[in-house]
Parts: C-alpha cells; sequence; structure tokens
C-alpha cells in the first residue's frame, strides 16, 4: 500500500509561519512595542524594530530598560509557546487552523525573571533568541540574550522561570 505523498514544503512553510503569526499578534502588547519573529525551522529570532517611543533616555539615547525587559520576557513566552506548539504541529495533535482561527493555546506564566543589563540598548533594531534549559509539564526555564550589531556582544540577557499551561493528554 502506498503513502499518502507529503504536502508541498511551500505549504507547510505557510501553514506554520500563520500559526506563529496568530500567536505573536495575539498579544496586543507585543504589538504595541512592534515584535515580530523570523523563524528558520523551529529556531525563533525576536527583532524589536526601533522606534523614538521606545527611548528611555533621550540624552544617550537608549532603549528603555523596561523595554529591554519586556522584549527579553515576550521572546522567552513566545519561544516556549513555539517549541511546545512546534511539537505539537509536527505530531498532528494541534492543527494551526485553530490557531490562525483564533483559538490560542494558554500561554506559560512568568514565575520569575532575572534581567541583565549590560550596555546600552543603541537607537536601532534588536534582536533576541531564547534557549529552553528544561520544559517539563508544570515548570520551564529560559535564558534569554539580546544583541544589535552583533550578536556576539549581547546588550541584554535574562534567565526566567514559567508555569506551564494544564496540557491536555
Amino acid at each position: 500500500m502506498a503513502r499518502a505523498r507529503p504536502e508541498p514544503v511551500q505549504v507547510v512553510k505557510q501553514r506554520r509561519d500563520a500559526a506563529l503569526n496568530a500567536l505573536v499578534h495575539g498579544i496586543p502588547y507585543i504589538q504595541y512595542l512592534g515584535i515580530e519573529f523570523d523563524r528558520r525551522g523551529d529556531e525563533l529570532t525576536g527583532v524589536l524594530t526601533f522606534d523614538d517611543k521606545l527611548i528611555g533616555n533621550p540624552l544617550l539615547p537608549a532603549i528603555h530598560g523596561g523595554v529591554t525587559a519586556a522584549f527579553l520576557e515576550v521572546t522567552a513566552v513566545i519561544g516556549l509557546s513555539w517549541a511546545t506548539l512546534w511539537e505539537d504541529i509536527e505530531s498532528g495533535k494541534l492543527d494551526p487552523e485553530q490557531l490562525i482561527g483564533g483559538q490560542m493555546p494558554r500561554l506559560p506564566k512568568t514565575i520569575d525573571f532575572t534581567v541583565d543589563y549590560l550596555r546600552s540598548g543603541l537607537p536601532r533594531d534588536a534582536y533576541a533568541r531564547a534557549q529552553v534549559n528544561r520544559s517539563g509539564r508544570r515548570y520551564a526555564s529560559v535564558h534569554v540574550e539580546a544583541w544589535q550589531d552583533n550578536k556576539h556582544r549581547a546588550f541584554a540577557q535574562a534567565t526566567g522561570h514559567f508555569l506551564m499551561p494544564a496540557r491536555d493528554g
């Protein structure tokens, strides 16, 4: 018996991108800050597009520390959520059309989040990547680094612990 023919790769990519966009754009604060996510396979990079409203100290000028912390936390939550959703999408447990249709999953809740400000965030675009150190049924630990011009020269980093939403099955 012949196996079903796999879907064209472009169809799979479009579905994954649409699911990610639904997840990101379902949170108004992410939209307010102007954060987007670049997806390459299962790897996400948060992109904080520069805007004058993000400046905290106009004399330097530097991105506000609260904006930096929010960017790091958003990247951690979306990265952690996507890692979980990716498994569910790939296994067929979750239909991406549910996300696109507005049926948003419950997101991890922050238990604690510690930010290290390493240098001033300059008035330009910033990028961040989350590394999930541990993700269990109830608890997850995530490390995030943010940079601007040079990935190896972070301007901030953070470690967070999250309460994972209850999952079916």
